[in-house]
């Protein structure tokens, strides 16, 4: 079994979980391929003495990987889908941050679940991601990423709001006058989108959320759609340029530039453990049910 790592940053404490894992999979001749920059802060603090094969682009992996294993929270899980792209390869997740909403498993689990993990007693969880493109006037502007969570469009430098006009399928739908514009997955409806009072969508449901930020159009509200709508954005306003947000990525883009996006041809899948399920994460992670008066 060949198995790649991926992590951002190396949490308080978090040391003996990673080395425990590494010395679990080791023990279990697994072949381990670290991220070349996460392997750095490993060795950097210590934590293993074993010497492990690196990679460093997208471009270095391939689909001989069994598994992806991302240790953090979910702003990890939400950039490595861009080292994983249409490699189908299923990503797990080891929360060592907080909430860790994405996370297949949480630090102390380690042990205990490991072992099936490799004997694929698992199942997958397919996560409809986004893509992006500028008009062909603006040929400057390439976006190389994909979103799982969700692609945003809101104000640069300004208290002012931002008119966003917006197209489904060439269909004029409206014009919002807002902080922004959300366009969501299914897997964000439970971030961004529903902080600005979006719907929680489950995963396995085809559609896409329209989610207006803060809008002065108070009969603007979040809107649902099937996830095949090919969604144009165009964006005015007192300032010369806005921002453009996927996941945790940000660019600038100039005034009346035209974005369009569209579901991407392939799906991340996300490894569930059985007995796990989203509507217990729903209760656990967001403490639905939950009444401090029982």
């Amino acid at each position: 079994m060949k198995i790649g790592i991926y992590g951002q940053f190396y949490h308080t404490n978090a040391g003996k979980y990673i080395g425990q894992l590494l010395e679990l999979l080791d023990r279990e001749n697994v072949e381990v391929i670290i991220e070349e920059n996460f392997l750095d802060l490993i060795n950097q603090n210590e934590t293993i003495n074993k010497e492990y094969n690196h990679f460093r682009t997208f471009e270095e992996l391939d689909n001989s990987y069994d598994l992806f294993f991302c240790i953090g929270g979910d702003g990890t899980i939400l950039k490595s889908i861009n080292y994983i792209r249409d490699l189908d390869i299923p990503i797990l997740g080891i929360n060592t941050g907080r909430l860790g909403f994405l996370a297949t498993i949480q630090k102390e689990e380690i042990k205990a679940t490991i072992h099936n993990i490799l004997q694929k007693n698992y199942s997958i969880s397919e996560r409809t991601v986004l893509k992006i493109a500028t008009n062909p006037e603006s040929p400057d502007v390439v976006f190389k990423h994909v979103a799982l969570n969700e692609i945003a469009v809101s104000r640069r430098n300004t208290t002012s709001m931002i008119t966003v006009d917006t197209w489904l399928d060439d269909q004029y739908l409206t014009s919002y006058w807002a902080d922004g514009v959300i366009i969501s997955t299914p897997t964000g409806s439970t971030g961004y989108s529903l902080s600005c009072g979006g719907p929680v969508i489950t995963p396995n449901v085809n559609s896409l959320i329209i989610t207006p930020i803060a809008p002065h159009n108070l009969n603007a509200r979040p809107l649902v759609i099937t996830d095949n709508t090919k969604i144009r954005l165009r964006v005015s306003g007192r300032e010369s340029s806005y921002l453009v947000s996927m996941d945790s990525r940000i660019a600038t883009l100039e005034n009346n530039t035209e974005i369009t996006i569209e579901k991407a041809p392939f799906v991340i899948k996300i490894v569930e453990l059985h007995g796990d399920s989203f509507l217990k994460t729903l209760r656990k992670k967001l403490l639905w049910g939950e009444d401090k008066r029982n």
